[in-house]
This record gives C-alpha cells, sequence and structure tokens, in this order.
C-alpha cells in the first residue's frame, strides 16, 4: 500500500492564516437611524443627503426617522411623546433587531437618549453619535423667526415655560434648563430632569442602558450660537444658581455622582469629546468622515469569516464598486471639505 501524501508546508500555511482570519474579531457596519432636530423634517435635502452620504461611506443602511409631520411636531409635540413614537418604530424594524446606531442632530439628541434609556424591549444601540446635543439643558429657546410658529413659540413662552401648558405644547421647554430657576425646572420640567437622572428617586435603569453604549460620540461646535451654553454638547453647563462660570462635564454633580453612568463611560475610554469649527450643526464632509463614520461599526463584533473562492469574488465586486462610487462623488464634489448640514433648527 502506497504511503500517503503530506501535506505540503505551503498548503499549512495556507491553512494557518485562513484559520486565524477566520476567528479573528473584526468590525463591521450595523444599520443607524437619524434624529432630526428642531423645525426639520426627514424629506428636507440637507437630511436625506446627510443620511445618504453616510450610508454610502459605511456601506451600512441608514434610516431618518420621522415623527408626525416633522417640522410641526418637532416644535409642539411633548418630547415624551415623541421619544415613545421612535420607541414604537425601532421595536417594528426587523433590520434593527441586533443592533444599530443613532446619529442624533441637535434636539433629535434628547429624544435619541430618551430611546437608548426609556425604550423598553427596543433593539440594542450600539453607538450613539451626537452633533450639537443640549444634553444638559439649554439657557434659551433656539432662535426661530418671524413664522407663525415663532410668533406661537413667543406666546407660550411670555405665558411660562414651565407652566403646564407650555411644558405640553413646546417641545423645547423639555430641556429648556435656567439656572435661576432650579426649583421651577426641577419640579415642572417634564422630560430633561427624568433623562438625566436629576430626580430624587434615580432610576438605575436608565444608568444601566446607557452606559451599556459601546461608544459616545459627542461632538460640540465651536461656534454655536444655538445652544447656551454651546459645552452643553458635552454635558457641561453652568451651575445652579448663576450664568457663569461654564462648567465642564466633568466639573458637573451629573458626572461626579455618575447619574447617567456618563463619569464610568468615560473612564472606560468609551466617551469621545470633539470639536468642529462652525456653527450650529454646520459640519463639513471632511469632519463627517473623521468624526462620524468610524463609529458606525460594531466594534464588539466577533464574525467568523468563511473564505472560499465564491466570497473572494463577491469581495472583489464589493470593493470595486465602492471604489467607483466614491470615485464619482469626489469627481463631482460631494466630499469636499465644505459644510452639509447648515443650521437646520
Amino acid at each position: 500500500m502506497a504511503a500517503e501524501a503530506s501535506p505540503s508546508p505551503l498548503s499549512f500555511f495556507f491553512f494557518i492564516l485562513v484559520t486565524v482570519f477566520a476567528l479573528t474579531p473584526i468590525a463591521h457596519s450595523i444599520p443607524f437611524i437619524v434624529l432630526h432636530g428642531l423645525g426639520d423634517k426627514c424629506t428636507n435635502r440637507g437630511i436625506t443627503h446627510f443620511t445618504e452620504l453616510l450610508g454610502n461611506w459605511s456601506g451600512s443602511q441608514g434610516y431618518c426617522i420621522e415623527i408626525g409631520d416633522g417640522t410641526w411636531d418637532s416644535w409642539v409635540m411633548p418630547l415624551m411623546e415623541q421619544t415613545a413614537i421612535v420607541c414604537e418604530k425601532v421595536k417594528e424594524m426587523t433590520e434593527l433587531s441586533e443592533g444599530y446606531s443613532i446619529i442624533g442632530l441637535s434636539q433629535g439628541n434628547v429624544i435619541a437618549r430618551g430611546v437608548i434609556e426609556f425604550c423598553d424591549g427596543g433593539p440594542p444601540v450600539k453607538n450613539f453619535v451626537s452633533l450639537g446635543g443640549p444634553h444638559a439643558g439649554t439657557a434659551s429657546v433656539p432662535l426661530c423667526g418671524t413664522s407663525f410658529i415663532c410668533i406661537l413659540v413667543d406666546n407660550l413662552i411670555k405665558s411660562g415655560i414651565y407652566s403646564d401648558y407650555v411644558q405640553e405644547h413646546l417641545a423645547p421647554s423639555g430641556y429648556l434648563k435656567i439656572p435661576t430657576d432650579i426649583t421651577n425646572y426641577m419640579e415642572r420640567c417634564r422630560f430633561l430632569p427624568k433623562l438625566n437622572n436629576e430626580i430624587t428617586d434615580k432610576n438605575s435603569t436608565y444608568k444601566e442602558r446607557f452606559s451599556s453604549l459601546q461608544n459616545l460620540v459627542l461632538i460640540m461646535f465651536e461656534h454655536d450660537t444655538i445652544l447656551i451654553p454651546k459645552e452643553t454638547a458635552w454635558f457641561g453647563y453652568y451651575p445652579d444658581g448663576s450664568f457663569s462660570p461654564t462648567l465642564p462635564a466633568n466639573k458637573t454633580e451629573l458626572y461626579i455622582k455618575d447619574w447617567i453612568g456618563l463619569k464610568t463611560m468615560d473612564e472606560a475610554g468609551k466617551v469621545k469629546f470633539f470639536s468642529v469649527p462652525g456653527n450650529h450643526l454646520a459640519i463639513s464632509r471632511t469632519d463627517m468622515k473623521t468624526y462620524i463614520l468610524p463609529y458606525l461599526e460594531d466594534q464588539a463584533s466577533n464574525r467568523t469569516v468563511i473564505m472560499d473562492s465564491s466570497s473572494r469574488r463577491g469581495s472583489t465586486s464589493s470593493s470595486s464598486s465602492s471604489s467607483i462610487r466614491n470615485f464619482v462623488m469626489e469627481l463631482v464634489g460631494l466630499t469636499k471639505n465644505r459644510p452639509l448640514l447648515l443650521t437646520v433648527d
């Protein structure tokens, strides 16, 4: 009987290489949702373009989640109700069942955090990227203008920002935090005190859910004139009783006492504080690629990759298509370093 031929060193090396590659954890893109800001809607060109670009660059599917009719309801629907609508929508989306990321724009960030903290039975949120979010509150209602909705807003404000009527009919009142009126804020503001676990009876579930994020990316705009103070985008704010100084996040009671797990996440290296030039939401494509794109991946993924001739061909084709797409986008000027989202709320 002839002896069996022993495997060649080259075959053995190839086997080891494929095995190691197959068992190596790799990051991959996961679905993401976009929650727009005050006075905006998903069908506006800036939002659709923003979502499409990130989807194209990451190779992942992006969805802008609309609440009611968008513009009007973003102003007048209470934030808890807006949060509940998004919660139900993400639970119904089978595409998100294994986890997804959230990109919040301005007011959309507090709704995003509401989904993370309050949404029972929702799919897991992996990464949260926040652009200009009023996380610690804002000391002024965002600039509006002279339209009918703005006249209505002015009248509501005059009737008392923490009154039951205003809290029920003006969404931004839910995160308006006047440093010199903390008593009324704590007693009558219906959204932010709960979201930030400032309430007397702390809810450990809110902290547990928020601190389960893989990454929390906080983007502040250096010349933001909408958020007062702009450092609220990093959880910085004024001390109770005064409009000065502006405290950095790690000097606030929310951070020091770790009410929502911000300190825990920060010490674990899960919080990224980024500052970009420009006014509120005026982010360039270069900054989108630098500060958003890397976090549209499931960094805890541990997929097993099986290599065969068909998968290698598919990978090459996908890579080629992506390269062609990127080339065309650059050719027509879609990746130039200029602001994509101007002030949309």
